[in-house]
């Protein structure tokens, strides 16, 4: 089912009460702070501090008001080789790495994984074929719909819990341009009351893009007069409806790269019999099962001038610790600006203007929360956003955990 709806129908002499809600991805309050965007319409206006990490983290985490820790999720990937869904690829290490780690094999293993082994539509082969046995992927679901994210209830689940008819929209069954004209249907055509939009394409154009802001003006442009349109209609539907555009996290511009994989490699040792590292763009993750390894390489990692090592202490104050380790046991993450030359996620042929994941106290990092009136409770953090959204829809607070 693409569309999804819950709840009774509304009678004939309930006044529809209607609340839109627009996730876009990857606007940052550095983009908006100096821009006209729908400013007449959203009068409240602030920036919000992210998690730490990517959309994997982020979005979770406003859909259920708890940090990573406590949801269970952050990064794609994570160690756990007793539960590996990719065990049945052990066999390819008895094959020479130029034969199974290229991107054939990655394909096949993509498509193997969503349509064999229940890996969800939007799973991609980033680690190499032959290390896959040792990781488990986090969003085996779809996020977007109840039961969702596996270690807390999200707005999704609440809405049903509350008997709210509602309808969300995401990249999994559409573009952002047929998200915008069925939202707007919708809002004429149906009964429902609460509406999840999420835009995810400014992403890729903020990444390309971020410097040239006359084409950023006109992307954000272009987004402008469609969600106006969808605004304006909500608010006839509904005068008093709570209307909000918000983000996940921001994006900085890049100014340096560098090829950390290629140190690293240089130490001479050998994955998986001494240790395994997943690298993403701005952060590498890694695991270590020789003590010799972990010294020599967390050596290295400490001698680089354009990232650091997080300690235990930070990652349990950013709300991304996990005593087991499976997200790993050593966090190096890049100073804002800096990206890594490759990683497991993009060759060093993709040169991107903008990039995020870093750390939240970064400016670039801090994404946009715009209503059409301020929220009866304080926002601090992207967790406020579901506070904000069960208000909203006109349920009672839930018990989060502290």
């Amino acid at each position: 089912m693409t569309t999804v709806m819950n709840g009774t129908a509304l009678s004939g002499t309930r006044n529809r009460r209607v609340s839109l809600c627009v996730l876009i991805d990857a606007l940052g309050w550095k983009i908006l702070e100096d821009q006209q965007f729908l400013n007449d319409m959203l009068l409240f206006r602030q920036p919000l501090r992210t998690v730490l990490g990517f959309s994997s983290g982020a979005i979770p985490s406003l859909l259920t008001g708890q940090s990573p820790s406590q949801h269970g999720h952050w990064n794609l990937f994570y160690f756990d080789p007793v539960k590996s869904p990719f065990a049945w690829l052990r066999w390819l290490r008895h094959f020479p790495n130029s034969l199974v780690n290229h991107r054939v094999s990655q394909k096949l293993i993509k498509e193997a994984g969503r349509h064999f082994f229940h890996m969800g539509p939007q799973f991609e082969c980033y680690v190499k074929p032959t290390l896959m046995p040792y990781f488990n992927w986090v969003e085996r679901r779809c996020i977007y719909e109840p039961a969702g994210i596996s270690g807390a209830p999200s707005i999704f689940d609440r809405l049903v819990d509350g008997g709210i008819p509602y309808r969300v929209y995401s990249y999994h069954h559409w573009n952002d341009k047929e998200i915008l004209e069925l939202a707007q249907n919708d809002l004429e055509h149906s009964s429902a009351e609460f509406f999840f939009v999420y835009l995810c394409e400014l992403d890729a154009e903020l990444h390309t893009f971020w410097a040239h802001p006359e084409r950023l003006r006109s992307v954000l442009a272009q987004y402008e007069t469609k969600l106006r349109r969808l605004c304006e209609t909500t608010l006839r539907l509904d005068p008093n409806a709570s209307i909000a555009i918000f983000s996940d996290h921001g994006m900085a511009p890049v100014t340096d790269r560098h090829d950390l994989m290629k140190e690293v490699d240089a130490l001479g040792w050998k994955m998986p019999d001494d240790y395994l590292v997943v690298y993403d763009s701005t952060m590498a993750r890694l695991w270590f099962f020789n003590e010799e390894a972990r010294i020599s390489i967390n050596a290295c990692l400490r001698s680089q001038t354009y990232g650091r090592i997080l300690s235990d202490a930070e990652l349990q104050e950013l709300g991304v610790y996990f005593p087991d380790r499976h997200y790993g046991e050593t966090i190096f993450l890049l100073n804002s600006g800096c990206m890594f030359y490759r990683s497991d996620f993009h060759s060093g042929n993709w040169l991107p203007t903008g990039m995020h994941g870093y750390h939240p106290n970064d400016p670039y990092s801090d994404a946009v929360f715009l209503s059409n009136r301020p929220p009866v409770s304080p926002l601090n953090t992207i967790r406020d956003i579901y506070d904000y959204m069960e208000r909203s829809a006109g349920l009672p607070a839930a018990q989060l955990v502290p």
